[in-house]
């Protein structure tokens, strides 16, 4: 399973390096991250395999996650029209997306309230 954690953080120099240690001293490995805002705050989004490890590091480091939910990781090949075949996939399976992004060792990230319809579409030949 694949978690991804939602940390609410000052949009300050060092704010990630912060977050980074906090979850490499729980041993757990950061598989990608994205992080969205331009004002004071940022949304950091981190995609983690074991997600009580890291929370429990970052609440010791005074660091809170403010969303957590499981998502689906999907191993592509690193080539133009990946990405719309996939989204067209899961779009003639009526599944709307409310995330994405893209993960080391050429994976993509895709999130859905309906998980469950998510990983259907996705295991369908065409």
């Amino acid at each position: 399973m694949a978690f991804d954690l939602v940390i609410d953080i000052d949009n300050t120099p060092g704010a990630l390096a912060r977050v980074a240690a906090a979850i490499s001293d729980a041993g757990v490995n950061i598989a990608a991250a994205t992080c969205i805002g331009s004002g004071e705050r940022a949304e950091l989004h981190i995609l983690v395999p074991h997600a009580g490890a890291a929370k429990h590091s970052l609440a010791i480091s005074q660091l809170a996650v403010s969303r957590e939910r499981e998502v689906v990781v999907v191993n592509v090949e690193d080539r133009p029209g990946v990405l719309a075949d996939l989204t067209r996939k899961i779009a003639r399976a009526g599944v709307n997306l409310d995330l994405v992004y893209v993960a080391t060792q050429n994976r993509v990230v895709f999130g859905a309230t309906d998980l469950a319809a998510l990983r259907a579409a996705l295991e369908t030949g065409s």
